[in-house]
């Protein structure tokens, strides 16, 4: 059994993608797998270093904020249908994943065209239009809730869940946690993040009121992505209550330092703070297609299971919730127990049982 697994560019599409193949793996270990991402994207990285394959295609998005920038995608989306084609060619493949990204779209329509299966992991409340368009001629859409009929053909939803990575469910002790990050465990920790590239509105937030923390005997683990980690990094020169880092390779550990997360509210963001159960702060990209950050946070915040701070706001609004929120056991304790009843865990696992069950009913 051959299978492509296409997407990437953040985080937050290439953690599933690499549960899922993990899924896949663990239940016929001889599967192949090949992942086709975009060139100069994190994915080129991210999935050779966690032991698959990838091909990279010349494609790029559609820019929304300079449109003279989207002269030339036309061309590259001509080259990338042929570098796909030639990489079908080679695989063979018997279906095709597709979990957001530029890669997808080549990719599943190509193997629509072929009558390949093909199958949709859409992780957000508010799916982009390149899924939308692609749903109409999927095998299987994946999705995280319900309602989301009004953007796919019912009869192809199957309600999953976002899939996660296993070390999240681990149960990790908050001292060892602590002692990884060089923190003290007589203090709070708050654990800020903007998701894999950084959250520039947040980040110069945190750095302007920097010496609140020490102020209110709070520490900090402050993941800043690549463009802001030198500066950030000046800040944990001079303190010895914060971690700062670009990027963080063992994130159960800051999850399970944490006693207050803040972080933009990406699909995959949400999923994780819901299965360890944190108190959180959300901060959407207001820049989000059709914002569906929002709409994620507001998902979790209509159940009293986080807090929102909207990023037209968060230099006035962060810190005097941040401060509130901390320093209210009772209201931490109660959204760390409502968060916690909407966890999925095994959501990689039911995507993996449902390709290879359309795989092998195409076969017979």
């Amino acid at each position: 059994m051959k299978i492509i697994i296409a997407g990437g560019g953040t985080g937050g599409h290439i953690f599933p993608a690499l549960a899922i193949a993990n899924a896949l793996k663990n239940k016929i270990p001889e599967i192949e797998i090949l992942f086709v991402g975009a060139k100069g994207k994190m994915e080129m990285e991210k999935i050779p270093a966690a032991g698959y394959e990838i091909e990279g295609l010349d494609i790029a998005g559609y820019n929304r904020s300079s449109l003279i920038k989207n002269i030339g995608l036309p061309f590259k989306l001509i080259k990338s249908f042929l570098q796909v084609r030639k990489i079908f060619k080679s695989f063979k493949p018997d279906a095709v994943v597709g979990v957001g990204g530029y890669s997808t779209f080549p990719v599943l329509r190509f193997a629509q065209g072929k009558e390949i299966p093909s199958f949709i992991h859409e992780s957000n409340s508010l799916p982009g239009k390149s899924n939308i368009m692609l749903g109409k001629r999927a095998t299987r859409i994946f999705v995280p809730s319900e309602g989301m009929e009004n953007y796919f053909p019912l009869q192809k939803i199957m309600i999953t869940g976002n899939p996660i990575r296993k070390v999240f469910s681990k149960k990790i002790e908050k001292q060892d946690a602590l002692q990884f990050f060089g923190l003290k465990p007589e203090l709070k920790t708050v654990f800020v993040m903007g998701g894999s590239l950084g959250a520039k509105s947040i980040n110069e937030t945190i750095e302007e009121n920097i010496d609140v923390f020490k102020k209110n005997n709070l520490q900090l683990i402050w993941q800043t992505g690549k463009n802001f980690s030198e500066t950030a990094a000046k800040q944990e020169e001079e303190r010895t209550n914060i971690w700062t880092n670009a990027f963080i390779d063992k994130m159960e550990n800051a999850y399970a330092a944490a006693d207050v997360v803040v972080a933009r509210s990406g699909a995959m963001t949400v999923a994780e703070i819901c299965v360890v159960g944190k108190p959180a702060i959300f901060v959407p990209y207001p820049f989000a297609a059709e914002d569906h950050q929002t709409v994620n946070a507001m998902s979790l915040v209509n159940k009293k299971a986080a807090l929102i701070v909207p990023d037209k706001k968060v230099k006035n609004e962060l810190f005097p919730c941040l401060l509130q929120l901390i320093n209210d056991e009772p209201m931490m304790k109660n959204l760390g127990n409502n968060v916690s009843e909407l966890k999925n865990i095994n959501a990689d696992e039911i995507i993996a049982a449902e390709i290879i069950k359309q795989i092998n009913n195409k076969a017979q």
